[in-house]
């Protein structure tokens, strides 16, 4: 009996440069005014390891959720009523 290839599917370049830019903008607005008049090497280094940190949970979140979406088919159904009536 021979076993099927199972794909693998690599990283997204496009998926994880939008992950690094909104893990960089989490951290430039939540992490930069406060740090800014203390950051030095040492400092920068930990902001580093929390943007590739942030920069990894978020691609994992995204492609869980797009990937999922994608392998059950959900679309969104294009009826929405703002009144949520039967029309």
């Amino acid at each position: 009996m021979t076993e099927v290839p199972v794909p693998t599917r690599g990283i997204d370049p496009l998926r994880l440069a939008e992950a690094a830019g909104e893990a960089a903008l989490v951290l430039g607005l939540v992490t930069l005014p406060v740090a800014w008049r203390l950051l030095d090497s040492s400092l920068a280094a930990v902001l580093g390891g929390m943007l590739i940190m942030l920069t990894a949970g978020i691609y994992a979140l995204h492609a869980v959720t797009f990937d999922c979406f994608r392998m059950t088919g959900h679309r969104p159904s294009g009826r929405f009523s703002y009144t949520q009536r039967e029309e």
